[in-house]
């Protein structure tokens, strides 16, 4: 968490490590060095026994308005050298070991889409506008795609994408692409909701269901049942399985050791 950053900003504090893109006269918008400084952070956040959540938010009046077209290749896609690109970086979060929570505290647009479709939660504020412009400069939100389909369906998905849709945070609520739409001055509160919730949940628990859950998530039942049979297994053979249960029995709180 110490390692010197330039458009992003990384704090950690009580459990919790909140990711800024900090290119505010852009809007945010996500280049290569973006994308290597969020991968470095989500990899130090992943090994910081401190760390139990993620909060990703944009500075300034924007969460992030895509692709910085500036530095883009010709398919359309920011490239990064180093730590990964811009896939690399959606993978890092859909299979983050970790809680990620996005808060959308202004528009996502594009790529900026897709880093809020990646995360495990996302609250918006009213007011933010979500979509897929793409299509309106010739290009085509490919690699987003991946991480949309997850929670639109098809039909929308489509149209989103092949008329360039903008929709609002209760839209995007509404479709699947929001946790939740607030008022602005609810975000935070919102926002706080969710992550002390995860605060107060078994560490090792929500690892090993983050594990799971993004193991199974494209097998058919025949293959998921048993994956998830022996997962299960090695969550019930953990310290924090044999304590949750004692405390439910004893009717008391339980004391997470993480283990």
């Amino acid at each position: 968490m110490e390692r010197a950053y330039t458009v992003i900003q990384a704090a950690a504090e009580g459990g919790i490590l909140r990711l800024t893109l900090n290119n505010p006269w852009r809007k945010n918008a996500i280049g290569p060095a973006m994308v290597n400084e969020l991968l470095h952070a989500l990899e130090a956040g992943m090994a910081d026994e401190a760390v139990r959540c993620v909060v990703l938010t944009g500075a300034g009046d924007a969460f992030c308005a895509g692709g910085d077209f500036a530095q883009m290749s010709g398919d359309g896609a920011p490239q990064a050298e180093g730590k990964g690109d811009y896939a690399d970086l959606l993978l890092a979060l859909a299979n983050a070991r970790k809680p990620i929570v996005a808060r959308v505290n202004g528009h996502a647009l594009g790529g900026g889409l897709g880093l809020v479709a990646a995360s495990h939660f996302a609250i918006g504020a009213r007011g933010a506008k979500l979509g897929t412009p793409e299509i309106n400069v010739g290009l085509f939100p490919m690699m987003i795609m991946a991480v949309l389909q997850r929670h639109v369906s098809r039909r929308k998905l489509l149209e989103m994408m092949l008329f360039g849709q903008r929709l609002d945070a209760d839209e995007a609520a509404q479709c699947g692409l929001l946790s939740r739409a607030v008022e602005p001055d609810a975000l935070d509160a919102a926002v706080g909701e969710v992550t002390s919730t995860v605060l107060s949940k078994s560490p090792i628990a929500i690892r090993l269901g983050l594990e799971a859950f993004a193991a199974q998530d494209d097998l058919d039942l025949e293959a998921a049942l048993p994956l998830l049979r022996e997962r299960l297994a090695g969550c019930l053979a953990t310290d924090d399985a044999r304590e949750g249960l004692m405390a439910f029995l004893e009717k008391r709180p339980p004391r997470w050791s993480g283990k």
